[in-house]
């Protein structure tokens, strides 16, 4: 990993697996976080839960907006927070190599009516394919 690069000030979204438990957090450095999650030297929650997939973030200009927006995300439900993942990352794929320089950005947007629009989640949600968590 590049540690020439300015530090993202970001709340991200970790996940289990797919569709998984989902943790949300904020960061002042989302390369180093994303990397301490991933290798599992995250303690509480996310190391007892397996939650190592990046699979949402956003950045913020200032710590105090990262926050704010960490709290609201907290308040949601989960079939909100899913379909916000699925808006940017409908194959619910681990965004940490795109992210550290290996990989290319696998989010897509997607048209209306695509796999993973909100009709389609919606769908997935009213037949239980989308689990609890």
């Amino acid at each position: 990993m590049d540690h020439e690069r300015r530090p993202l000030i970001a709340t991200y979204m970790m996940a289990s697996r797919p569709f998984g438990v989902i943790y949300i957090g904020m960061t002042s450095n989302l390369y180093a976080r994303a990397e301490q999650h991933r290798a599992g030297d995250a303690d509480g929650f996310t190391a007892e839960r397996g939650c190592n997939m990046l699979v949402w973030f956003q950045t913020f200009e200032r710590v105090t907006s990262a926050i704010r927006r960490e709290k609201a995300l907290k308040s949601w439900n989960r079939p909100w927070k899913m379909q916000l993942i699925e808006q940017r990352n409908p194959n619910w794929v681990d965004l940490h190599p795109w992210l550290s320089g290996n990989a290319r950005d696998p989010r897509i947007p997607l048209p209306d009516g695509g796999e993973g629009s909100v009709k389609a989640f919606l769908k997935r949600l009213d037949r239980g394919e989308l689990g609890e968590g």
